[in-house]
């Protein structure tokens, strides 16, 4: 009998161990299949419709032009077949596909906003092809949910879960409809957890891998128990198309918006009146810090909730309610949580102490503020290489701004072009002193002894933001 070489043996048991070290494997992988039979009969696709001019057509439509890198909220539009031949100008129905998911047997719908925006028409089409007409009972684009209504008995509903309870590396699915193609199945796994996106302060998305494309918007995204955790959103793209960034709105949140939207047709949401910005680790310095956290105001809106208790430029909120601001864009989803006309505690750090406020929390307004105007030259020669100009006592008053400076020239390489400062700007105050004339500027950064980060207060294009400087020694 002829006996197998021993290095020959040697790699047939390395390669027998390989396979069932891959069988083993794949037997962990989660199976969709159950949740996919369970959940897909409460997953419905929608279709909103409105009338266009054929000049105006959405971005990202059938035109083949390069969209680019950015967060966009996500459906597809798709134009009704010889739409080209109309004549300029002519008004033209367009057609928006997205999902959607029913969370009551007397047919309520989630979706999210930006797929019935501006909707003349909404059809829901259910799992077994029936196709029901449906009302919009109310939309909030700050978090990007809407609640539709239609009509039947015992529809198919679908189990939520706790998105609090989520973690990363939780592996997880979404059902809907990507570019028209009823319920396809994706998965993958939360990449992570409380991810704040440009303009969207108030949602703490969820952050996946799970393959996502438009016509998945208003989709349900499932945990391993076949429970919604969340409403497919937005993706991370430079062409249009899933590129591994996908983000969800958490279902606690969507939830709290679709009850009160129920109830009342519009959603109220805690306000302060504050204008807020990130605390940089320099900021941090400058205002006696261990390190960067909380949420540094840079301005105060007058006669608004924070102004009535107190609050002011230069503070930054540690906490609201006990609960931890660890960053800016924290302080808008607690205050926001906080129902209109309740109290909040809020710890501050002001001039290096820790105090608490307890604010009233106003309902949020829509408002603006006005731009700057230019005044007389002055020409201090300071540390921070800038030229001001004063502001007239009406300039201020136009500005709601009780002192500053308007920056006229900065110097190449300086301190002040360093920390970003551009002409235009108004600097309001320094080192937490308000600045009201260029020979207070000069005084003030005078004074400023050492090697130190300070706090620069400046007004520019409607705001108030907050800069850190680094004066360098004398």
């Amino acid at each position: 009998m002829q006996r197998i070489p021993r290095h020959l043996s040697l790699w047939l048991m390395l390669l027998v161990a390989a396979f069932f070290m891959q069988t083993a494997q794949a037997r962990e992988l989660p199976d969709f299949t159950e949740l996919v039979k369970q959940a897909a009969p409460g997953v419905v696709n929608i279709s909103s419709t409105r009338e266009v001019e054929r000049r105006s057509m959405p971005f990202g439509g059938s035109h083949g032009q390069e969209i680019p890198e950015f967060f966009r909220r996500f459906f597809e539009d798709q134009m009704p077949p010889g739409h080209g031949q109309r004549g300029p100008g002519s008004a033209q129905e367009l057609q928006s596909l997205g999902s959607g998911f029913v969370i009551s047997k007397d047919g309520y719908v989630l979706t999210n906003a930006h797929v019935v925006d501006g909707a003349d028409s909404i059809v829901v089409r259910l799992n077994d092809r029936r196709e029901l007409d449906a009302e919009l009972i109310g939309a909030d684009n700050k978090t990007d949910i809407a609640l539709l209504k239609i009509e039947g008995d015992d529809l198919p509903t679908l189990d939520l879960g706790d998105s609090e309870k989520l973690e990363v590396g939780e592996w997880v699915a979404a059902i809907g409809s990507p570019f028209g193609f009823d319920h396809s199945v994706t998965a993958g796994i939360v990449s992570a957890i409380n991810r704040t996106l440009p303009s969207d302060a108030y949602v703490p998305f969820i952050q996946t891998d799970v393959a996502i494309n438009p016509g998945n918007s208003g989709g349900p995204l499932f945990n391993l128990e076949g429970q919604v955790v969340g409403i497919n959103s937005q993706i991370f793209t430079r062409s249009g198309g899933f590129m591994g960034l996908s983000f969800a709105i958490p279902i606690n949140v969507a939830m709290d918006i679709a009850d009160q939207l129920r109830d009342d047709g519009r959603v109220s949401r805690g306000w302060l009146g504050v204008v807020i910005q990130p605390v940089s680790k320099d900021l941090a310095e400058s205002f006696g810090m261990d390190g960067p956290e909380g949420a540094l105001i840079a301005d105060v809106a007058p006669d608004a909730p924070a102004a009535n208790a107190g609050l002011k430029a230069g503070d930054i909120v540690l906490s609201v309610n006990g609960e931890t601001v660890e960053r800016s864009a924290t302080l808008p989803r607690l205050v926001g949580r906080v129902d209109p006309g309740n109290d909040a505690k809020l710890e501050i750090l002001r001039d290096g102490e820790r105090i608490t406020k307890t604010v009233t929390v106003g309902d949020w307004p829509e408002e603006g503020m006005p731009m700057a105007s230019s005044g007389d030259k002055g020409d201090p020669r300071t540390r921070l290489g800038v030229t001001v100009a004063s502001l007239s006592k009406e300039q201020l008053e136009s500005l709601d701004l009780s002192s500053g400076v308007r920056v006229e020239q900065v110097a190449p390489d300086s301190v002040a072009a360093s920390a970003g400062v551009r002409p235009g700007d108004v600097i309001v105050s320094l080192d937490q002193q308000d600045i009201d004339s260029a020979k207070r500027l000069s005084e003030v950064v005078s004074s400023i002894e050492g090697n130190r980060a300070v706090p620069l207060r400046l007004y520019r294009d409607g705001r108030s933001l907050f800069v850190a400087l680094r004066l360098g020694e004398k």
